[in-house]
């Protein structure tokens, strides 16, 4: 089903068997937990502990691409296996209608980690999530392609805010609504898409890079850019964002011997951007 994040791999959050069929699906580790999809902050409520931060953070941007880990109210509700095993609950209500309708009609949560297999860029197209999994899938639902094409925002409200992977929602604008965030390290392990090597296409990714060696695709950015993955012409990251995913397996699919990235600025949607492109490459630090 598609998000206004990535496409996803849905199935009902409460099922064990069906959650498990996700795992083996992505080929994904059930150490890395999955995050239950909501139609609103109502239905949240009655699966997770909502404290003043969250219901000031749901308020301003839900629904979206926000998930907040938060203490678990209804282990039933999302359960033992897509939780990781853990006391936490990983949870967004997202913007997009079609899974808002879906699960609506279900009438719990949906569980919908992105519909690749473990470690490949996330699909932003119907095409690519049906290429990536689409045999697993009973039935596959086309939205388009997605509007924002990074992961969400993952924040956890445990003790100190602690934002856990970037993505659309920025830091500046989370910080803005409940104050600073510590980094990450604390509470790694309660987030997905925190491995080391991530997002990764079958090519080697080579980071920070001005001119392209022969036989590398390269990934430019802003008005010099050359080549037809210019991830923006103009400079904007909302653009780059939205292409990064596509491009990665367009660039990919033309078997080069790397995958050449201009630098790319870090700042708001930039430090989403450029953790999915470390990730992509094996490196983070």
């Amino acid at each position: 089903m598609p998000t206004e994040t990535v496409y996803g791999l849905a199935a009902d959050a409460a099922n064990a068997r069906a959650v498990a069929a996700v795992y083996e699906a992505k080929g994904r580790p059930s150490f890395n937990p999955l995050i239950a999809h909501v139609t609103d902050v109502a239905m949240a409520r009655r699966i997770a502990r909502f404290d003043a931060r969250a219901e000031a953070l749901a308020a301003r941007f839900w629904p979206g691409p926000l998930t907040l880990v938060l203490p678990v109210l209804d282990p039933e509700a999302v359960c033992d296996l897509a939780r990781a095993g853990l006391d936490t609950v990983a949870i967004r209500a997202p913007g997009h209608p079609l899974p808002h309708a879906l699960i609506q009609a279900l009438g719990r949560p949906i569980v919908a980690p992105s519909a690749n297999r473990s470690g490949r860029p996330s699909p932003t197209t119907f095409a690519d999530a049906v290429e990536e999994t689409g045999k697993a899938a009973a039935a596959a639902l086309d939205g388009g392609p997605c509007a924002i094409g990074l992961e969400s925002t993952v924040v956890a409200l445990l003790d100190q805010p602690r934002l856990l992977r970037p993505g659309a929602v920025t830091r500046a604008e989370i910080e803005a609504v409940i104050g600073p965030l510590s980094e990450a390290e604390a509470d790694a392990k309660r987030s997905p898409g925190r491995l080391a090597r991530h997002y990764a296409p079958n090519a080697p990714v080579r980071l920070d890079v001005e001119t392209p060696r022969p036989g590398e695709a390269w990934l430019s950015f802003g008005p010099a850019g050359q080549g037809p993955w210019n991830l923006s012409p103009s400079g904007d990251l909302h653009e780059a964002a939205t292409n990064l995913f596509a491009y990665l397996r367009a660039a990919d699919r033309s078997q080069p011997t790397a995958i050449a990235v201009a630098p790319i600025p870090h700042g708001g949607l930039g430090e989403a951007i450029n953790d999915r492109l470390r990730r992509a490459a094996g490196f983070v630090g």
